[in-house]
Parts: structure tokens; C-alpha cells; sequence
């Protein structure tokens, strides 16, 4: 079917169902940024791949709402489509709500999947359009019945981690969520969200690309721990360790009638941003729900001592994988024979060297010149640049290994470096020093390390319309939470433990794009009559390019914080490079 009769089809359905508007939501049961392509709904129905977007489709409009990462990816992707590209003027925000709301008339039914739509993104349609006389249906499924050849759901083997990489048990973790469930009085509490679920069982997988997660969902009450999964994933070795904590194994699919034996007695915890609708309006009438942050989600996100330490191991090998990448680049670029796609198939060869290495941990971003623009670009057929001694280039990527997950961001000139480029570099980089150097007392919140990291940009008057950064899992999602370094005043504190992306940048369409991305731990400084001080540790190595700078842009602090950096670099790295490689490293990393 092409995308036009896909359309046809939907409508179709609407139209014998009396529906006059059905959503769409990117995501799945568990409320995945990342989907098994079975939950890839979005991308079959009209061929955007982005991964944060929604569907909004009446009998006279079809419309992909997206925030500005992907403007340009979805203008050319939904061409001949039959759906129209509306950019969101806030990010996440629901305003294909609000556009229904003025379309539609009193009367008039809006449906969507509960089981693709989080409690939150059903109750922001419930009480936008239920009080305006239209009426709400979270329980329609319009595309399975049209979707011929739909993926299956995965079934590759899950496995755990040992002790001695997690740094806590099972049995440990278990016991920590339920005496979080006592603190809030909650009797019972379910988990849908797959990275709290790995990180509880210490159980990880390869049913979402680049996450290492397995699907299930987890239930634990005061007396159970129930791991509901397709037990053909579970070896019996697997299911003997998961006992030994207790833990009982039931089906994935049978979570939601589960849920209908609660009883009057019972109060549940959900997440109702992690939560989908449909698992929710399974819960049995008479019980009470508690709708708060999943306690896995902060426990996660404070790395404990042998996760950090695996992490800096993790820093390491990626360091090596990178170096070897970037002199490879150098040295190979006049050759006509490198392409924005080749270049990234290269750099996960490299990484897949290292040791522990299981995958990458997004896809690779290589924007030559022009696609440096474009914060979320991901190099096609049809679009797939040459490179050539000329023009920047920015690569952001990342790897998994059992050892920690990676992020990192750089930018490097290919040649005929321009003045304009010089300057945006060394605005850029002074952002993410001036977030590295930041110190702040106990309790600041991310929206605050996001003013720090813009201020010395916005000074120029530039700015950046993405997060300054975002928490990182261990062996885990790159993009974790509860935490955000970015405009939004999400009232989480900065905790010891959690390691966050700093990762500012510029933007010029139609010429290139600049950031500059390190991880970052942040931990205790130091105590004094004024109170209790924080500050980051830069955990990412991988040389800073210096032939960008314009020094003249800096002040001395920032100089001596690069100089330092870049030679902590070829400290850590040099070791485990080649005698050539190594001398290549140091003339980068030389100080000026």
C-alpha cells in the first residue's frame, strides 16, 4: 500500500466507526522514545522516521505535528504522503488537541489506541475536548486491521548483568523501590517503562535498536515481584537468577488482566508519563491509583560507585575508537571515497573493536556542511554527501557497552575554514566549558545549568533551540531522565551521581551546524557557612578541536580548561593507541 491509500484506508474505518478524528501517537505500550518496529506506527503510516511526532488525521486534513529538530526531514519525507507538515510552536506540547478542538463540532468523536498514548497525553485530550462537547474514545486500534505484514513483536533472548557490573543486586533494588512505596503509602506499583524495568531486574536485550532493553512490564506489591515477558526470551538460567530474587515470571499480554484482580484495598503507583492509557483503564475499578514519578526513575539516574567506574572505563575505549576515527577522516578526506553514510558504518567498526561493546547507542549523526544544521540528521541514499577537503563536519554518536553508555558531539574543519565558522565554534565551545565549569549549590535545577551554559551565547546574541542536555543510563537509554538541562522548569534537583549531557550548539541553515557534546558527573564539592556546593566531573575523551578556535573569543580561564582537558586526553588515551596514533593525538591535543 502507498502512503495515499494507507491514508484512504484509515479513513475509511473512521468513517464506518463514526470517528472524525484519530491521533496517532510515536510510541508503544511502554512509552518508548525508541520502538520495536512492530510500534513503528507512524513511520508505516506516513513514512516520517523521526522519533517524537504525532498524527492527527480527520476527513479533510491529515497533519504530522513535530517540533523544530525535524522540520526539514519531515518536509521531504511526507512528500506525496497525503499528510501535511505543522511545526509545533512549544515542544511535546499537545497542539493537535487544541487544532481538533476548533475543527471539530460538538458531538463529535476523537479516537486513538490507548496503548499507544500515555495516561498524560489522554488526559490532556479528555479535558481539552470533553468539556467543548466532544467526545473521547481511547480504546480504537485503526491500524492493525489495514496493516498487512506487520512486524512481530521480538524474541530474542534476554540475559542479566552481574553484580560486579551493576553494583547492586536485584534484591537490593527491589527492596529500595518498595520502601519508596511505603514513604508514599502505595500498596502496589507497576513498572511499563523498559529502562526502569532493566535497571530493577539488572536484565537487558535487543528488542528496540541501539536501547538495550527486553519488553515486559513489572509489577512488585509488598509480598511480589512479577516480571511479565514472552518466557521464550528467558533461559533457564536466567529464570533460576531472577527467582533467587524472588522473582515470578508471567506473560507479557497477561499484565492487563492482572491488573482487573486489585482490589478496594489496594493502592497502585503509576507513572502517568509512562504509563499508557490502556494499561491504566485496565486497573481495576474501586482501587486506588497514585499517579507519580516511577521511584526506579530517580534510584537510575544516581549512578552508584561501580557503575561510574565502568563508566570511565567505557570513556576510555570510546576515546580510542574515536581518535582512530578522526585521523582516519583526516587522513583519508581528498580521496572523493567518504560519505556522510560511510563514515558512520566506519565509526561503529571501530567501536565494535572495543572491548564490551554491544551496540550504538543512537543513530549515528554525520552532517557535512550544510546538514550540520539539522540537530537530528540522519544521512539517506538521496542525501547522502560526499565529503570533501572543505566545510565542517559535526558527528554526534554514541556506543553501548556493558561497561556504560556513550554520547558525544564534535565538530572538525575539513578545510578553507571561514571566519563565520571560527566564530560560531568558539562561541559554541565557550557554552560548553562555561556548563563543564559550572558551580552551584545543592538542590539547582537543570533549567538553571541551561542559563549557565547559554549565557556567554546568548551574550553574542545567538541561541539554540534544543535541551542543553539530557541524563544518560548506564548500559542503558541515552536519553534517560528525570532530569533535563534545558529551558523547561522541570522541578528535579541535580543530584550527586547523575551523569548529563552539556551539549550547546549554532545552527545556520543552509551553511553548517555547530555543537560541542561532553558527558558530565556531577558530585559533591565541597560545604561552607553558605551551604552545601556541586560541581560536574567531564567524563567523555575525545580530543576538542583547537585549529576552530579564535582565542580572541575566550578568556584565559577558558583557554587554561581547554589546554587541560585536551591533555588529560592524550593522558588517557595514548596508552591504548599506536605509536602513530598517538603522535597524530598529540599534535591535537598540543595547547595553545
Amino acid at each position: 500500500m502507498t502512503y495515499l491509500e494507507k491514508l484512504s484506508a484509515i479513513r475509511l474505518l473512521m468513517k464506518e466507526k463514526g470517528i472524525d478524528g484519530y491521533i496517532i501517537p510515536s510510541s508503544d505500550p511502554h512509552i518508548s522514545e525508541y520502538l520495536p518496529d512492530y510500534y513503528k506506527c507512524i513511520a508505516w503510516t506516513s513514512g516520517f522516521t523521526g522519533s517524537a511526532g504525532t498524527l492527527a488525521i480527520t476527513q479533510d486534513f491529515a497533519g504530522l505535528w513535530t517540533d523544530s529538530r525535524y522540520f526539514v526531514q519531515a518536509k521531504e519525507q511526507l512528500e506525496d504522503s497525503g499528510f501535511e507538515l505543522v511545526k509545533l510552536k512549544v515542544q511535546h506540547a499537545p497542539e493537535y488537541v487544541t487544532w481538533l478542538g476548533e475543527q471539530l463540532p460538538t458531538g463529535a468523536t476523537v479516537a486513538f489506541d490507548g496503548n499507544l498514548a500515555s495516561l498524560a497525553v489522554a488526559n490532556a485530550v479528555k479535558s481539552t475536548l470533553e468539556p467543548i462537547g466532544v467526545k473521547v474514545n481511547g480504546h480504537v486500534d485503526l491500524l492493525d486491521p489495514i496493516w498487512k505484514g506487520r512486524p512481530s513483536l521480538p524474541t530474542e533472548q534476554a540475559y542479566t548483568l552481574p553484580i560486579s557490573t551493576t553494583g547492586q543486586s536485584t534484591t537490593e533494588k527491589i527492596a529500595a523501590v518498595r520502601q519508596v512505596l511505603k514513604q508514599k503509602r502505595a500498596t502496589a506499583h507497576l513498572i511499563s517503562s523498559l529502562d526502569d524495568l532493566a535497571w530493577l531486574f539488572n536484565i537487558r536485550g535487543t528488542d528496540v535498536k541501539c536501547n538495550p532493553v527486553t519488553l515486559g512490564f513489572a509489577f512488585i506489591n509488598e509480598s511480589k515481584a512479577i516480571l511479565f515477558i514472552d518466557a521464550v526470551k528467558l533461559s533457564q538460567e536466567v529464570k533460576a537468577e531472577l527467582a533467587s530474587h524472588g522473582v515470578e515470571i508471567k506473560g507479557y499480554t497477561e499484565v492487563q488482566d492482572y491488573l482487573k484482580t486489585l482490589t478496594a484495598s489496594d493502592v497502585i503507583l503509576l507513572d502517568p508519563k509512562r504509563t499508557c492509557f490502556a494499561t491504566y483503564d485496565s486497573v481495576a475499578k474501586g482501587t486506588s491509583i497514585l499517579e507519580d514519578m516511577n521511584p526506579s526513575t530517580m534510584l537510575k539516574a544516581i549512578k552508584n560507585e561501580v557503575e561510574i567506574n565502568h563508566q570511565r572505563k567505557a570513556m576510555i575505549n570510546d576515546g580510542v575508537a574515536l581518535t582512530k576515527f578522526f585521523k582516519w577522516i583526516e587522513e583519508n578526506v581528498a580521496s572523493a571515497e567518504l560519505s556522510e553514510m560511510s563514515i558512520a558504518d566506519y565509526l561503529r567498526d571501530l567501536r565494535a573493536e572495543q572491548p564490551g561493546f554491544k551496540d550504538i547507542s543512537f543513530d549515528t549523526i554525520a552532517g557535512y556542511k550544510d546538514h550540520g544544521a539539522l540537530p537530528h540528521y540522519k544521512a539517506e541514499p538521496h542525501s547522502n554527501y560526499t565529503l570533501k577537503p572543505e566545510g565542517l563536519l559535526l558527528v554526534d554518536s554514541g556506543g553501548q557497552y556493558e561497561t556504560g553508555t556513550t554520547d558525544i558531539t564534535r565538530v572538525v574543519s575539513l578545510g578553507k575554514l571561514t571566519q563565520e565558522e571560527k566564530e560560531d565554534y568558539t562561541i559554541t565551545l565557550k557554552g560548553t566549558i562555561e556548563g563543564s565549569m559550572a558551580i552551584y549549590p545543592k538542590g539547582t535545577r537543570g533549567y538553571q545549568i541551561d542559563a549557565i551554559t547559554r549565557r556567554s551565547i546568548w551574550a553574542t546574541m545567538r541561541n539554540y533551540g534544543h535541551g542543553t542536555g539530557h541524563g544518560v543510563g548506564f548500559f542503558l537509554n541515552v536519553h534517560e531522565g528525570p532530569h533535563v538541562f534545558n529551558p523547561t522548569p522541570t522541578d528535579i534537583a541535580i543530584e550527586v551521581g547523575m551523569i548529563t549531557s552539556i551539549e550547546p550548539g549554532l545552527y545556520r541553515e543552509g551553511k553548517h551546524g555547530i555543537r560541542i557534546e561532553n558527558l558530565v558527573l556531577s558530585k559533591d564539592l565541597d560545604t561552607n557557612q553558605f551551604g552545601e556546593f556541586m560541581d560536574f566531573e567531564t567524563l567523555t575523551i575525545c580530543y576538542i578541536a583547537t585549529d576552530l578556535v579564535d582565542t580572541s573569543l575566550l578568556e584565559k580561564t577558558h583557554i587554561e580548561w581547554l589546554n587541560n582537558y585536551n591533555a588529560w586526553v592524550y593522558e588517557s588515551l595514548s596508552p591504548k593507541l599506536t605509536q602513530e596514533e598517538a603522535i597524530w593525538l598529540k599534535d591535537k591535543t598540543k595547547a595553545i
